[in-house]
């Protein structure tokens, strides 16, 4: 998303340099509803998992961060990080391990609130977007979206709360995606994995900070994962500068509450067709609201400004 691109330009981390595809904006869709809105800035970026990951080592090396491939990291100690190749002295440990960190385990950082647990599924085709926005689409149960990753490729991916749906299955209920990739042989295998939102009850203990999916989640219908990361590592650096970890576990909540709101009320339409319907088509009529959702979710309005804006349009 463009907050996403914002904030890692902010640490220095230039995503227009790898091979992605700018899009301007997102659409929804159903079997009868169709809504979209332009962001009120900037473009989003579709781009390879691999792409991103090689931009970010080449930063990292830029830097001068020492890359130790191969080392297997196996417990933490005060000011130390105990490795099968010895132990490295840290007087800080940053925990940027995934969704089931090992880091937060041995911090005794694992307390949360009770996980909401979806099941993603994703393959890229090789076929030109047929639209210059990513798109949602709703069906009973489950959702695709849709991010082109360059002029001749799409990603395709399921999110849905059961763990046995997977996309060729999934796609009868989306009949015009269907349409479109019918013949079209997947540019790779599918892959999936789970997507959890979870809520730490802390982030931070003595010398250890944890950053990314390891310091709990949203949904990945927010696609607003990896730009957290990108603000979770610019806070992380300003509380390393003060030598005080409690600024960075205040920035962590604060950071977070945005995309918490966005990733509820998402849910929200996953869990009732009518909801969702008649949402899709209250946003259709007024095209405004829509923009000033999207415009919530990338950081450019506050949520009160939305819901300023969205219960006149409820009531009349």
């Amino acid at each position: 998303m463009p907050d996403g691109v914002d904030a890692a330009r902010a640490i220095g981390i230039h995503l227009e340099e790898a091979d992605a595809f700018r899009f301007r904006g997102i659409r929804f869709l159903d079997a009868h509803t169709v809504v979209e809105a332009g962001f009120p800035r900037g473009a989003g970026l579709g781009l390879r998992r691999t792409a991103l990951h090689s931009l970010l080592l080449r930063c990292a090396e830029h830097v001068g961060v020492r890359l130790m491939w191969g080392a297997r990291v196996t417990g933490i100690r005060k000011e130390h990080v105990v490795t099968d190749q010895g132990m490295i002295a840290a007087r800080w440990i940053a925990g940027a391990d995934g969704t089931n960190s090992n880091v937060r385990r041995w911090a005794g950082l694992d307390s949360s609130g009770p996980d909401l647990v979806r099941y993603g599924f994703r393959r890229h085709y090789r076929v030109a977007p047929w639209t210059d926005s990513m798109e949602l689409h709703w069906a009973h149960g489950c959702q695709l979206y849709i991010t082109p990753i360059c002029a001749s490729e799409i990603c395709v991916v399921l999110l849905s709360r059961d763990p046995r749906l997977r996309l060729d299955e999934a796609l009868g209920r989306f009949p015009e995606v269907a349409r479109r990739l019918e013949g079209e042989l997947p540019a790779a295998a599918e892959r999936g994995a789970p997507t959890i939102s979870r809520r730490l009850k802390r982030v931070c203990r003595d010398t250890v900070a944890l950053v990314g999916d390891a310091s709990g989640s949203v949904d990945a219908i927010t696609g607003e994962g990896v730009c957290l990361a990108f603000h979770h590592a610019a806070a992380l650096a300003d509380a390393l500068a003060a030598g005080d970890l409690s600024v960075y576990e205040k920035a962590h909540h604060r950071l977070a509450r945005r995309p918490r709101a966005m990733a509820s009320l998402m849910l929200w339409l996953d869990r009732s067709s009518t909801l969702r319907r008649g949402i899709l088509k209250l946003l259709s009529a007024n095209p405004a609201l829509f923009e000033r959702l999207l415009a919530v979710h990338v950081g450019e309005l506050s949520l009160l400004d939305a819901v300023r804006a969205f219960v006149p349009a409820i009531t009349r």
